[in-house]
Order: structure tokens, then C-alpha cells, then sequence
């Protein structure tokens, strides 16, 4: 091992050029010595893969001195456990916070070479699933911008997230493919390997019956971890950080007698094994099999990651008593808290620690992000699937919970109820493993991602543990990256907003808080409006080409993009343009705002109210869209495999953003927050980060509709009875009636019959309950709408007042108040 001293003596690499001519030369070396073409010849993945290699060289440069800085220093380190990072494609990203975008842009022009085009042919990394997964990726830039050291880890899934495709408006899942060309910004880390078991026994050491006593666990199945890294750029290159995510390999990839002895596809059986962790994320779990993968997958990237940062630790500083001062670690939802019992079993059977001393440097480690406060979504596992997997973690969860509930008794006075609800173990029908609570009780930091999620958590989901813990639970609302957000895929923004107010905005997102003074500029307006056009006839040409649909960019661009999900309710958005479908046919006469409705989003696969709802909007559309009568007033398009390309592509072109979620269910939120920066109205309730958006922009600049969360909770407890509000409302029962009666699937009449009855039987996300004020609201958006200048100051303050949501503000606060890190 090298020295500190010897590796502060190592010569440095002379500092590469950012002058286009010298770049120019350096991708036609690239081009010939790396991927061994012509540049007569080359394609135009061979000018990405060499412009890739060229720019990472830079990268490499900073990277290297920023981890030199952290060893030198004894930094501390933070260590973001994930298992989604949804970063979308690099190249851009990296070339624009190395401040090389004009230059690179020169370099590639003197060779005929069109960068955007180029660029353009990246795939998005697949590795997330919506707002959890773009988070973690925003937060692991803003990590590198505001000087954190830091480490995200995940897994790095060969096909990720599928790709969605429409069939006759039904959604197919198909494999997404994009490591299979390779990827050209990450490395390998063959000496970054541990081993990870299942299964198997347990034994004690010693005659010591007591919970301190250290155990030996013999799996019975063992496979190898294996880094892969990807430099993470912060804004003006200022530090580079990595993103660690790993791939599995059997320890045996062939058993080489099974082989021999014509059982050729039970020779492979270790391999697929293996490969089956890293293959998917979100393995469908309505099956015994799809449960088990999930935890195999959660424990592999936890164990993996622990194991890593262990090592580095006592590479470093030899000691792990020092461990909570020298390392943070943040579990990005329920997904890593096996961590907690991971982290405890290293520290006793491994590094041989008492339990209590062990217990100790957990919970100072860890802190715990939750993102949600529906039921199935903070994760149980049953217990004897746990105990079959994880046998020596299973006794740790018991004795864990022993420690915490003989001191909710005996300490804190705790009744049985209380018992129960803070208990690791849900004794309320089959046994199962909460690791919600399990990620609670092992931090000393518990952070909701906005100010009403937070209120809510701690009313309703850890109650009790707030109880236990009153001082654990904390604010940190969520930001976005304003560099992904608005400089990079709103270029014609950036520069109105630039020439407008300078540069500090680019440094400090707060600045942009100047642009307040344009808002009645009628010059500045018009402006606006002009960058907003631009951007609306690009999305409008996309959709063109890909579905052949014709849109007016005049029209209002009315957008909701994201996951699937009957709280999200896109079935309310459908179920209110039905309504506005049959008004503009009824009453020709009057003067209606011509509105392109936009959706897109993937469903669970197996969430089939999900997948229905998806293709009610395919089928609304298409009569809809058909229909001579609206005169093309109306038009809805739903668009396919939504990603973090597409979002980049339809935010700037937004001017309604759909934030419609049922009161109290949605945690945060990000989609909000890039839609406003970006100019564009919101539409929602007082939900997740909503509450603060408005706030910030002010009641006028936002369209605030519906019911609270504790009115929610009210009509909830109280019982809600919708068919009685359906019945009293003329557009939502003519509506409700046409999709359940087959107006919108001729070819089976029945297909929504179950959707719509479950409408009006429990009505659970409220989309009755809302719909009247709903519709109000779009029908003051469109008053809105008629008076142009108004509506424009109203959205360049929007973009002026949403400085506050920077990743860059969430990531200070997360470092200053729970990890204690960076400067």
C-alpha cells in the first residue's frame, strides 16, 4: 500500500487542452487508436464513443485530485445507498459542468461533426424508475458541486427498467438494452470484489448464550461482487465523485462435471444465479420467486457496498471505532435498510465487536431517507423467507428489536398497541420483517423530502417511533439540479435568463430571484413566449415522428409525466378531458382554448390498474384525436418509454404542469419543481412539495384545487361515500358512464367496467371526491390562458422564485445538519 507521503509525491499528468483545434486531434486519435476506424468511415457511434473517451480524460484529470484531497485531508466521507440512480445520459452533463460546451462543440464542427446529434445518440442509463432514482442522481451532482466527498452505490442492472412500447395501446415491457454496445464512462474494479452469501447456517463461538455473542454464518450459496465506476462531475468541474455500481459473478461460472455429464443447462446454474441479480430492477414481486430476487438484490448492493466502505475505512485509519466520524451513510428509502443488521454482523462476527458497542456505531453511521408513506411501499419482508436468505441477520433483527422494545416497556412506558406498531416484527397476520422501522431505529437521522410529508410522517406511519425517538425525525425537501434542469435542456431559456440578469444565477440559483423584475416587461414577455414556442414545436416534431400525430404548438402544452400510479391520478386527468370532450362538442359556440393534453409514464408490471389506465388515455385518444367535431381544440397524446431523454425534451415545452396527486400521498415530488423552473403554470393540490412551491411562487402563480391531506384523512375515517357525489355531478357520471359502457373500447365494452366501479365503491384516491374542483380549475386556467402577456409574467415568476428548489440548497442542508460533512 502506498503511502500518504509517497502518494503526495507521485507526478501529476500535464493539465489537456480545452482548445477546440487541439481537441479536434484528440478525438481523430481516439478514433483511430481506440476504436481502430477511419475517420473517412466512421459512424456516428464511433464519433460519440471518441468524443466520450476525450472528454473523460478530463474528467479523469479532476477526479484524480479530487480523491487525492479527500485521502490527504481525512475528509469525511458520504456514502449514498440507492438502488436507483437515474442519471440519463453523461456526455452533455459532463461536458457542460467541465464548462468545454462551446469548445467541444467547435472541435466536432472542424471535423463535419454535428455534437448535438452525436450526443443524441446516448442511451439513458436504465437504472431507475422515476422521481427516487432522478433524485439520487441530482443529488450525487450537487454532492460534487458543493465540495462533499462522496460515494453513490447501487447496482449497475444490465437491462434496468424496461422499455415500454404500446401495443394496441397496451403497455409491453421489453428489455432495455443499454450496456449493449458497452459504456464507455465507466471502469472496472476487479480488486473492488467481495463475497456475498445466502442462505445456509449459523454457529456459535464460545458458550456464551448472551445477544453479544459472535457467530459464524456458513452460506450455503456465495457470489462475487464486482465494481464498476462512473466519475460524477460537479458544476465547474470543482470535484468529481463516483458513482460505484455493482455487478454479480459466481464464484463457479461453470461446474465443469455437471457439463461433462450432459447436464449442460445445470452446469450454468450458479452463473444464471448470479446474473439474474443484476439483470432487472423491480423484479415483479406478486410471486414467491419476483419477492425473493427483490431481497437478494437488496442485500447484495447493501452487503457489497458495506464491505467496501469497511475496507477503505481501515485502509485509511485502521480503526472502526472512529467509523461515524469519518463516514455518513444514507439510505435512500427502505430499499438498503438491511444495512442496519448487514453493518451490525460485520462489526460483531467480522471485526468483533460487542453488541452494544456495535449497536452504537450503527446508528451514528446511518440516517434514513423516507420517501413515502403508502403501506406497500415500506418494504416487509415474511419471516421465513428472511430467515431461509439471511439466517444470522435474522437473529440480529430479534435481538435488535429486543434491545428497542424492552426500552419502549420498561423506559418509556409503551402500552401493547405501541409495542406492536414499533415492533421490527408484524405479528398482524403472517409474521414479517418491517424494514421501514428496522432503517427508523437504525439512524440517529430520519428526514421526510418535504415539509408535509414530514408533519405526516410523523403522524401517521412512525407515530409511535417518533414518540420513541422525538428528536430523530427531520425536514431536508427535496431540489432539482438546475444545471440538468434548466441550462442543459432548455438552452434557449438559459440565454434569455443569462442575458437578462448575468451569470450569478448559475453559481447561486437563488439569484434567480432578478427576474422578478421582468415580469411586466411586455419585451421580456414576448421573449419568453418566444423561447417557450421554440421549445413546444421540438416536442411537437418528436411526436410527430414517432406517432404521427399533428400538433398546433399555439395550443396550450398540458403535461403530466410520470409513473403510473392510481395516487398519481392520471385517471382523473383522463376522466376530466372526457368531460371537456363532450363540452366542446355540446356548446360549439363558444370560444374553447385549444389544448394538447400530454402523458407519459410506465406501469408496474404488475399493476393492472396501472395498465389500464394507460390504455383508457391510448383509447380516449384515439377517438378523441379522431373526432371532426372538436376541430382539433382538443387532442391527447400519450407518449411511450418515458425517460430522463423525453422529460428533457417535454418540461421546457410544458406550459400547464399536471401536480395532481390525492392530498397527503405524495412525498415531494420533483417533476413539480422542473416544470415551474422551467416556465410553466402548476396545476395541483396542496401535496408533497407543492405546499412550499406555492409558497414561493406566491397563490396567484400557481392553480392550488381539491382537498387537504387532513381533509383526506377526515372523509377517509369518517367514510367516504362517493356514488352520492358521482350521482350530483352531471359531466363526471356522463363521463364515467361512456368509458363503462364501452364508448371508448367498442372492441370490448366490458374492459373498464372494474375501474369505474371501483369509483364508485370506495373511490379511495379521492378522484370523485375532486373532480368538481378539478374541473373548476382547468376552466380558470383557461381564463388564464386568454390573456397572454398575464399569463407569461405569471410563469417568468415561476422560473424567478424556484431558485430555493436547488439540489445543490437539499444537499448543504443534508451536510450540515445530519452528515456533518463537506466544507
Amino acid at each position: 500500500m502506498i503511502s500518504k507521503s509517497a502518494l503526495a509525491d507521485l507526478p501529476s499528468p500535464a493539465p489537456r487542452s480545452a482548445d477546440p483545434d487541439a481537441l479536434a486531434a484528440e478525438i481523430i486519435e481516439r478514433l483511430t487508436y481506440s476504436i481502430g476506424k477511419d475517420a473517412k468511415v466512421a459512424k456516428p457511434h464511433d464519433w460519440l464513443t471518441a468524443t466520450i473517451l476525450v472528454i473523460r480524460d478530463r474528467v479523469i484529470d479532476r477526479w484524480m485530485e479530487s480523491t487525492r484531497q479527500t485521502y490527504d485531508t481525512g475528509g469525511k466521507r458520504v456514502y449514498y445507498l440507492s438502488l436507483e440512480f437515474l442519471i440519463g445520459r453523461l456526455t452533455r452533463d459532463a461536458v457542460s459542468n467541465l464548462g468545454m460546451l462551446d469548445e467541444v462543440r467547435a472541435a466536432l464542427g472542424s471535423l463535419g461533426v454535428d455534437f448535438d446529434a452525436v450526443t443524441s445518440l446516448e442511451p439513458d442509463a436504465a437504472l431507475g424508475n422515476g422521481g427516487l432514482g432522478r433524485l439520487a442522481a441530482c443529488f450525487m451532482e450537487s454532492m460534487a458541486t458543493v465540495d462533499v466527498p462522496a460515494f453513490g452505490y447501487g447496482i449497475r442492472y444490465v437491462h434496468g427498467l424496461f422499455r415500454q412500447q404500446m401495443s394496441d395501446g397496451w403497455q409491453v415491457e421489453l428489455p432495455e438494452t443499454w450496456l449493449a454496445n458497452g459504456n464507455a464512462w465507466e471502469f472496472q474494479r476487479r480488486e473492488s470484489a467481495y463475497e456475498i452469501g445466502f442462505g445456509g447456517s449459523v454457529d456459535g463461538i464460545g458458550a456464551n448464550p448472551a445477544e453479544t455473542q459472535r457467530c459464524v454464518w456458513k452460506p450455503q450459496e456465495r457470489m462475487v461482487a464486482v465494481a464498476y465506476d462512473t466519475p460524477v462531475v460537479g458544476w465547474r468541474a470543482k470535484r468529481v465523485n463516483t458513482l460505484r455500481l455493482w455487478t454479480a459473478q459466481p464464484i463457479d461460472p461453470i461446474l465443469l462435471d455437471a457439463f461433462n455429464a450432459g447436464d449442460h443447462i445445470g452446469a450454468l446454474r450458479e452463473s444464471n444465479k448470479a446474473e439474474a441479480l443484476a439483470r432487472v430492477l423491480y423484479p415483479a414481486d406478486q410471486t414467491p420467486a419476483g419477492q425473493e430476487l427483490r431481497l437478494r438484490q437488496e442485500y447484495f448492493f447493501s452487503s457489497a457496498s458495506l464491505q467496501d466502505i469497511l475496507r477503505r475505512h481501515l485502509q485509511e485509519y485502521g480503526d472502526l471505532r472512529s467509523l461515524p466520524d469519518k463516514v455518513a451513510i444514507q439510505l435512500n428509502d427502505t430499499h438498503p435498510a438491511i444495512s442496519v443488521a448487514e453493518l451490525m454482523r460485520l462489526l460483531i462476527d467480522i471485526h468483533r465487536f460487542g453488541f452494544d458497542a456495535a449497536w452504537e456505531i450503527t446508528r451514528k453511521t446511518f440516517s434514513y431517507t423516507n420517501h413515502t408513506l403508502l403501506p406497500e411501499a415500506l418494504e416487509s419482508w415474511p419471516v421465513p423467507l428472511f430467515e431461509r436468505l439471511l439466517p444470522r441477520h435474522m437473529q440480529l433483527v430479534y435481538a435488535i428489536n429486543a434491545k428497542i422494545l424492552r426500552n419502549a416497556r420498561l423506559e418509556r412506558g409503551f402500552d401493547e398497541d405501541q409495542i406492536r406498531s414499533v415492533s421490527l416484527i408484524d405479528e398482524g397476520g403472517d409474521r414479517r420483517v418491517r424494514m421501514g422501522n428496522l432503517a427508523f431505529v437504525g439512524s440517529h437521522s430520519i428526514n421526510g423530502v418535504s415539509a408535509l410529508h414530514t408533519d405526516l410522517m410523523k403522524q401517521t406511519v412512525f407515530s409511535d417511533l417518533h414518540g420513541l425517538y422525538p428528536d430523530r425525525i427531520n425536514n431536508k425537501t427535496n431540489g432539482i439540479t438546475p444545471r440538468r434542469w434548466l441550462m442543459q435542456c432548455n438552452p434557449g431559456l438559459f440565454s434569455l435568463i443569462r442575458d437578462a440578469i448575468g451569470d450569478e444565477f448559475m453559481d447561486n440559483t437563488e439569484a434567480l430571484s432578478a427576474l422578478d423584475a421582468f415580469a411586466g416587461d411586455s419585451e421580456f414577455c414576448a421573449r419568453f413566449a418566444a423561447v417557450k414556442r421554440d421549445n413546444k414545436v421540438r416536442l411537437a416534431n418528436l411526436v410527430a415522428r414517432r406517432m404521427g400525430i399533428k400538433l398546433d404548438p399555439s395550443a396550450m402544452f398540458d403535461i403530466q409525466i410520470k409513473r403510473i400510479h392510481e395516487y398519481k391520478r392520471q385517471l382523473l386527468n383522463i376522466i376530466e378531458a372526457i368531460a371537456l370532450y363532450d363540452q366542446i362538442r355540446s356548446h360549439p359556440e363558444r370560444d374553447w382554448v385549444p389544448r394538447v393534453k400530454f402523458l407519459a409514464g410506465k406501469a408496474a408490471p404488475s399493476y393492472h390498474n396501472a395498465k389500464y389506465i394507460i390504455k383508457l388515455a391510448n383509447d380516449v385518444a384515439r377517438v378523441i384525436n379522431n373526432d371532426p367535431a372538436v376541430r382539433g381544440l382538443l387532442k391527447i397524446a400519450f407518449l411511450p418509454n418515458y425517460n430522463v431523454s423525453l422529460a428533457e425534451i417535454m418540461v421546457p415545452a410544458a406550459d400547464l404542469s399536471e401536480q395532481i396527486s390525492t392530498a397527503g400521498m405524495e412525498a415531494s415530488g420533483t417533476g413539480n419543481m422542473k416544470f415551474a423552473l422551467n416556465g410553466a403554470l402548476t396545476i395541483g393540490t396542496l401535496d408533497g412539495a407543492n405546499v412550499e412551491i406555492q409558497e414561493h411562487v406566491g397563490k396567484d402563480n400557481i392553480i392550488i384545487f381539491g382537498m387537504t391531506a387532513e381533509e383526506v384523512a377526515e372523509r377517509r375515517e369518517n367514510g367516504h361515500e362517493p356514488r352520492p357525489i358521482i350521482e350530483a355531478s352531471r359531466e363526471l357520471s356522463q363521463a364515467l358512464t361512456a368509458i363503462a359502457s364501452g364508448v371508448f373500447s367498442p372492441d370490448d365494452r366490458d374492459r373498464y367496467a372494474g375501474l369505474v366501479a371501483g369509483l364508485y365503491d370506495h373511490d379511495w384516491f379521492m378522484v370523485a371526491a375532486d373532480f368538481e374542483a378539478y374541473a373548476d380549475a382547468q376552466r380558470r386556467v383557461d381564463a388564464l390562458w386568454v390573456d397572454e402577456e398575464a399569463w407569461y409574467s405569471r410563469t417568468i415568476l415561476n422560473t424567478s422564485r424556484m431558485g430555493w428548489f436547488s439540489s445543490d440548497r437539499t444537499i448543504r442542508q443534508y451536510a450540515k445538519e445530519i452528515w456533518k460533512a463537506g466544507p
